[in-house]
């Protein structure tokens, strides 16, 4: 089976990287694309053009849906698709806070579709072996996770600085940070928020957040989340018996280039790779397999409630 994909909306990340990826899986097509503009979505080289969004969810052909539109639109699309039967794969923020992400997930539930956020710096081969390398025990019980994913530019014009369509530095980018937890934590996170300092922008949105939280009541958690910042990425985990951090190549944002990790005094060196065509052949054969989740929804539900508890926090 070749899961036939719908794109609902032609932005930076679906045209350079989704559909790309999309073409290049051998278990994915893509079959329709739909957005602001019929010219654009043409230059993304589906087989249809559709001219609204909901002419694509309606297309019988179409068995999975990727939606990046902003932030404050998931909802509604998600719903839609999934009322609809198709398969979705949201882009993250999967929504605007924990309570839509709820209702999301019932709908998933309730027609039997699949319903994934698009992290996916959750395919990276590095971020996956970092994963195991905690759960194998190589560092001891971890006790710390600090990281910080910062960039700056000008964003004039842009969602980002819109709080009506979900801007802000947190669910821009906090959320990848909160999906690290999950992932170097088997997926069973509680939490506590120590404390959280923010720089907010003219517009109403966070344009810089630092927080403090207790995991699991043993694991020190550290986030930076800033559009508002020179570049950096960075991940560091701290064991009992070792410290665990990224090297060489972003540590969210890598795609398509080498890598390293440094596990105490050791280096691990890892291959370019695609996270994009790996998330899409992954999502496409859970499809093929009928399977409910790729990663336990939950998480996404986890994810967004950190980014609500982090969002209300006043020390």
């Amino acid at each position: 089976m070749t899961v036939r994909w719908g794109f609902i909306g032609a932005g930076y990340v679906a045209s350079k990287a989704m559909a790309p990826a999309v073409h290049a899986t051998p278990n994915a097509s893509l079959y329709a694309v739909a957005s602001r503009n019929q010219d654009r979505s043409a230059t993304l080289e589906p087989q249809v053009v559709h001219r609204s969004y909901q002419d694509l969810i309606d297309d019988p052909l179409v068995d999975a849906v990727y939606i990046s539109l902003t932030n404050a639109q998931h909802k509604e699309w998600v719903l839609a698709a999934l009322n609809a039967g198709k398969h979705v794969l949201c882009e993250k923020p999967l929504a605007m806070n924990a309570s839509e992400v709820g209702t999301m997930l019932d709908a998933a539930t309730r027609n039997k579709c699949l319903l994934v956020e698009a992290v996916w710096t959750r395919w990276q081969s590095r971020m996956q072996r970092m994963a195991q390398i905690v759960k194998s025990g190589e560092l001891g019980e971890v006790t710390g996770i600090s990281s910080a994913f910062t960039f700056e530019g000008d964003l004039t014009d842009n969602y980002r600085l819109d709080p009506s369509l979900g801007g802000g530095a947190l669910l821009d980018v906090g959320v990848y940070q909160a999906h690290l937890w999950l992932m170097l934590l088997n997926e069973d996170v509680s939490f506590s928020i120590e404390s959280v300092e923010r720089t907010m922008g003219a517009t109403g949105v966070d344009l810089t957040t630092r927080a403090q939280l207790q995991l699991n009541n043993s694991v020190a958690a550290q986030l930076l989340a800033s559009f508002d910042m020179p570049a950096q990425q960075r991940i560091e985990v701290t064991g009992t018996t070792a410290t665990m951090r990224t090297g060489e190549g972003e540590a969210f944002t890598l795609w398509k280039q080498p890598s390293t990790l440094l596990i105490g005094e050791a280096v691990e060196h890892f291959e370019a790779d695609d996270a994009f065509a790996l998330m899409v052949h992954g999502v496409s054969a859970a499809i093929e397999a009928g399977e409910s989740t790729i990663f336990p929804a939950a998480s996404s539900l986890c994810a967004a409630e950190i980014a609500d508890a982090i969002a209300r926090f006043n020390n």
